[in-house]
């Protein structure tokens, strides 16, 4: 089973289909075992076979899953209307995320009429050190649960581990000091934004609101002295709202 369910967390937004020599790379599994799940998974209906190319295309099974978690993630509703007046307000996106693994992944978003805001919508991920919605999380969680990730993390590339670290030291320092987690150009050279994270209790897992865009249309200052107060009173107002 729980391989299954690292086969299906193979396939990322934007990729339509995937081959079993794909899906055994991202898994590091042999490919005969990878070629047996996916048998399985299509005899399921989380998976189809498109025949033509050989290749396997997320089945409605997994939308019928993805339906469930979001029906029960009932913040959506109390939090949507909230982050489309901080969205209109700044100029930007304002996106709700979860963590999965090593990133967070959004479950709702809301836009700005402006042109200028990122195309990001849900199901997006977005890393877990680099981005700000993502250090949110870190700063915000018990330090063994943050520990647990950031080896994770150092594991999968220890070049990079020291930069990273910093980032994410810095990250945690802001959340204390400021009440936010920034990534200025982090994440992307070219996006700006700021996060806060937040428990949703009842069960649900820990969560953070992320305003983002163009760094040419949200510059750090703007960001920090315009949006920020106003991203601590959406999130204390989702907190309050939300039934404990």
């Amino acid at each position: 089973m729980a391989r299954g369910l690292e086969v299906l967390a193979c396939f990322r937004t934007g990729e339509a289909t995937l081959s079993n020599q794909e899906l055994a790379q991202r898994c590091k599994l042999p490919k005969s075992t990878v070629s047996r799940l996916t048998m399985t998974l299509t005899k399921l209906g989380y998976l189809i076979h498109v025949a033509e190319s050989g290749r396997y295309r997320l089945g409605t099974a997994c939308l019928a899953l993805g339906s469930a978690l979001l029906t029960r993630l009932d913040v959506r509703k109390v939090a949507r209307p909230m982050m489309q007046e901080l969205a209109n307000f700044s100029g930007a996106s304002v996106s709700l995320g979860v963590r999965d693994k090593l990133s967070m992944i959004y479950v709702e978003n809301c836009r700005s009429k402006a042109a200028l805001t990122l195309t990001l919508d849900v199901g997006s991920r977005m890393p877990l050190a680099a981005s700000a919605i993502g250090r949110a999380w870190l700063a915000a969680v018990p330090d063994a649960e943050r520990e647990a990730a950031l080896d994770q993390i150092r594991e999968l590339d220890h070049l990079a581990w020291p930069g990273v670290q910093a980032g994410v030291e810095k990250a945690i320092e802001d959340y204390r000091t400021l009440g936010v987690t920034c990534s200025f150009g982090d994440w992307n050279k070219e996006v700006n934004g700021i996060a806060r994270a937040f428990d949703p209790g009842n069960g649900l897992p820990m969560m953070a609101v992320n305003v983002g865009g163009a760094s040419y249309n949200l510059s750090p200052e703007f960001l920090l002295k315009e949006v920020r107060p106003r991203l601590l009173d959406v999130v204390r107002a989702i907190e309050d709202a939300l039934p404990r």
